[in-house]
């Protein structure tokens, strides 16, 4: 029962990259105009872990989740190429070009202009906005790519129970301090929430419905509004990011901009890679996409949540992962419609032409 062969671009999505930027600027203003209240949700918190921002992801995830035809994982398991692809560049490649970016820009090029316990403060949050790959929001990017959403779901799980295990280690040995302590119960609970919950939920309906109403009562009623409460909820994910985190960009705005730039060439560089590499090893369009650009976004959940618990909420660190979000969702958005307009240079798979 798979819907992803009948997905076309709507005006709402087409012009998605407008909608973002006018919830940024509104969420800004919000938080300017009412600092008390953003204080407040932020101080909604389990482990670092905001609570209304899980609920808004679930929001986001859901609808999504509901539309994957799970049968496909088991095919996703059998093809090992993406799953190494993606692990190789997260772990082996990823978090050692962000080390190069931010210390060329941070150590080398903007050293005349900022000050350098704030430089480290901006590499260190830096450092770790490239030790975590994305395993929430590719779901989105991969769906609005039209990917092989049963592959992408395998390489999150991966990904994920990997950096349960990696995303420590790493930070320690490339931010070089030994007593640095990355929360795991700040990791474990941003994976339940924001990939785990939606994933159980999702699997229960479907097969819930598609027993009780039957696949045709489910793919034109049940389906026919997901893609739009899908996007509605990123757009609303992004007003309360904002608002909670948009005073230090007003504050810092030339700041902001320095350490916008290595981070996009960061993920420019590693989508290329990864999309690069997937065509030298043949892979398919609906792999290619979302192997390529799980490593180009960020968990940049788990980087602010990290941040702000070693370094405080006014760090220079924790502005970096800041600056992490407001580049994120527009410049994922812009490689999304490069996936889609070059995915002629690669074989489409059998099934999405059936």
């Amino acid at each position: 029962m798979s819907t992803q062969k009948e997905y076309a671009l709507s005006f709402f999505h087409k012009y998605l990259t407008v909608w973002v930027a006018l919830c940024i600027l509104t969420g800004i203003g919000l938080g300017a105009a009412f600092p008390r209240a953003a204080s407040f949700l932020n101080s909604l918190s389990v482990a670092q872990v905001n609570i209304p921002v899980a609920v808004l992801l679930f929001g986001m995830m859901y609808p999504i989740m509901v539309q994957i035809d799970f049968s496909e994982v088991v095919n996703a398991v059998k093809v090992p190429k993406p799953v190494l692809l993606t692990l190789i560049i997260n772990w082996a490649i990823k978090p050692f070009t962000m080390f190069f970016f931010a210390w060329l820009f941070m150590r080398l090029i903007w050293v005349p202009f900022i000050d350098p316990t704030l430089a480290g403060e901006y590499f260190a949050g830096m450092i770790l906005l490239g030790n975590a790959p994305c395993t929430a929001m590719v779901l989105v990017w991969s769906y609005l790519a039209r990917g092989f959403m049963g592959l992408t779901l395998v390489m999150v799980a991966i990904n994920s129970l990997t950096m349960l295990v990696l995303y420590a280690p790493l930070g320690n040995f490339l931010l070089g301090v030994g007593d640095i302590e990355v929360p795991f119960l700040t990791i474990l609970l941003s994976v339940l929430f924001y990939v785990g919950v939606s994933l159980v939920a999702g699997y229960l309906s479907q097969m819930r419905l598609l027993k009780t109403k039957g696949a045709e009562w489910y793919k034109n009623v049940f389906l026919r509004h997901m893609n739009t409460i899908s996007i509605v909820s990123l757009l609303t994910t992004l007003i309360f990011l904002f608002m909670l985190q948009g005073n230090v960009i007003l504050e810092y705005p030339m700041v902001v901009i320095m350490i916008a730039i290595p981070l996009v060439i960061q993920t420019l560089f590693i989508f290329g890679l990864g999309y690069g590499t997937a065509k030298l090893i043949g892979l398919k369009y609906e792999e290619a996409a979302p192997a390529s650009m799980i490593g180009a976004s960020n968990h940049f959940e788990v980087a602010i949540a990290t941040a702000v618990t070693i370094w405080g909420l006014t760090s220079g660190a924790a502005l970096s992962t800041v600056v992490g979000v407001l580049i994120e969702v527009p410049l994922m958005l812009a490689l999304v419609r490069i996936c889609l307009r070059t995915r002629n240079w690669f074989p489409a798979m059998r099934k999405a032409a059936d």
